[in-house]
């Protein structure tokens, strides 16, 4: 993410081609080693229906290639984790998410899903029945520089117009964005809408509400989505929190807002519960500041609609706080809680799991070791 992608678009003509009967193609997809990075093969699957996950084989691919294995013990397994329509092939073929494991099948240390679900998939977060929903936030890229800015290499007009515009000189790649829109309801993505954001050439989507380890497979898939159409466009998706470019001037990072709620907090008397866990936050911030995304330092300045890294505040509807809290919440006495300190490049495995663990007060597993 982030790099130079080539100027030319997709020629798609070959999907005309006709697919066989009693045949699909199953696209593996994963997390690669840096914890950011999306890899993805395709197997042929031989069947006349679409597989359930126990009809899926377990895959292998040369982990010394993506940081996640040595040279001399380079195979990591690929276990399948959700199954979503493929919005590209269309038809049976399918989008297959996988965790990554050892031959042994032991979780090898990038692989968050696991870990995570160590919390989600216990009896107590599975009764509270936690909900999520999460705005990712991200900038376009082409030809080196954020869409919608100067081909000189200068800077656009000041921020104002671009949030939730329209226009071709306020609104930059919404053909890109209409396209992701499109391929995640194909796809079963739970995606609840978009809009223009603040920066020009920045835009956000939103995934939600999930139950638990759901909200983590919907938004890496559907930032798996948003690469392969940006691939089509010649254009790359920038999910760092405060590019150098933004530094030092009057612009908006990019975050990862997360929404969250138990059953106890939607339910009567909910806001006393909130209360209670936003004290709990309290109390972990720098363990959540930890992981809630590289580079946050730079975008969690306490300016452009952010606190400081290094405090913690809630508010009811103040947008400068850790922790907003909805007026309807306030006003109803029940619902949900806004955390906005995760930065664009979290992984929602790990935020979802650590906001459990510490809200409800179970225990978040160390990072696996081989």
């Amino acid at each position: 993410m982030g790099a130079e992608a080539s100027k030319e678009n997709y020629d798609t003509s070959f999907l005309d081609i006709p697919q066989p009967e009693g045949v699909i193609q199953a696209e593996y997809v994963w997390i690669g080693g840096t914890g950011m990075d999306l890899r993805c093969k395709t197997k042929t699957i031989y069947t006349d229906h679409t597989p359930t996950l126990d009809e899926l084989p377990i895959w292998n691919y040369d982990g010394s290639s993506t940081g996640q294995a040595p040279g001399d013990d380079s195979e990591v397994m690929l276990k399948p984790a959700a199954i979503f329509p493929d919005p590209f092939r269309k038809g049976k073929n399918i989008l297959v998410l996988c965790d990554t494991y050892l031959p042994s099948m032991k979780p090898i240390p990038s692989n968050t899903r696991a870990r995570a679900m160590a919390v989600l998939g216990t009896e107590k977060s599975l009764a509270a029945e936690p909900w999520f929903g999460i705005e990712q936030e991200f900038i376009l890229y082409k030809n080196g520089r954020i869409l919608g800015w100067p081909k000189d290499g200068g800077y656009p007009g000041k921020q104002g117009p671009f949030y939730c515009s329209a226009g071709s000189d306020v609104a930059f790649g919404r053909a890109i964005i209409e396209t992701h829109y499109r391929a995640c309801l194909y796809a079963g993505i739970k995606i609840a809408g978009i809009n223009a954001e603040v920066l020009p050439g920045q835009w956000e989507f939103q995934i939600g509400p999930c139950l638990g380890i759901e909200e983590g497979d919907h938004l890496w898939m559907a930032r798996y989505l948003l690469d392969r159409v940006c691939e089509a466009f010649g254009c790359v998706v920038e999910l760092h929190p405060k590019p150098a470019v933004l530094l030092g001037g009057d612009w908006n990072g990019s975050g990862c807002h997360t929404n969250y709620s138990t059953k106890a907090m939607r339910e009567d008397g909910g806001y006393e519960i909130i209360k209670e866990a936003v004290e709990k936050l309290r109390a972990k911030h720098d363990e959540h500041i930890a992981i809630y995304g590289e580079g946050n330092d730079l975008r969690m300045s306490g300016q452009h609609e952010t606190s400081d890294i290094s405090e913690f505040s809630a508010g009811v509807a103040n947008r400068g706080c850790s922790i907003r809290i909805p007026r309807d919440t306030e006003k109803f006495g029940k619902g949900y809680f806004e955390d906005r300190r995760p930065a664009s490049n979290i992984d929602p495995y790990l935020v979802t799991a650590m906001m459990v663990s510490t809200t409800l007060d179970i225990p978040m597993p160390a990072r696996f070791t081989l």
